[in-house]
């Protein structure tokens, strides 16, 4: 699976996300995901509601996926404001 049709899919179920999936092999994969809907979530809560757009791809196509779940405000303050 190529990173770009999982992007696809996560941003599918977000509303305005930025989201960036990367991968040298296409089994294991990192993701960068910027969401509004991670407000006052939990990390644990936020990689569910990525999970969850996936769905049973995890663990079969995607064999391991590393995961940066951040609010558009934790994002800023982490790239400077960028």
């Amino acid at each position: 699976m190529n990173p770009s049709e999982i992007t696809q899919l996560i941003k599918a179920g977000f509303g305005d996300a930025i989201v960036k999936v990367e991968s040298d092999d296409n089994t294991h994969y990192g993701a960068l995901v910027v969401a509004e809907e991670f407000a006052g979530k939990r990390l644990l809560a936020r990689h569910q509601m990525i999970y969850k757009c996936l769905g049973p791809l995890v663990g079969n196509e995607i064999h391991a996926l590393s995961i940066t779940a951040l609010t558009p405000d934790e994002w800023r303050e982490k790239t400077g404001g960028a």
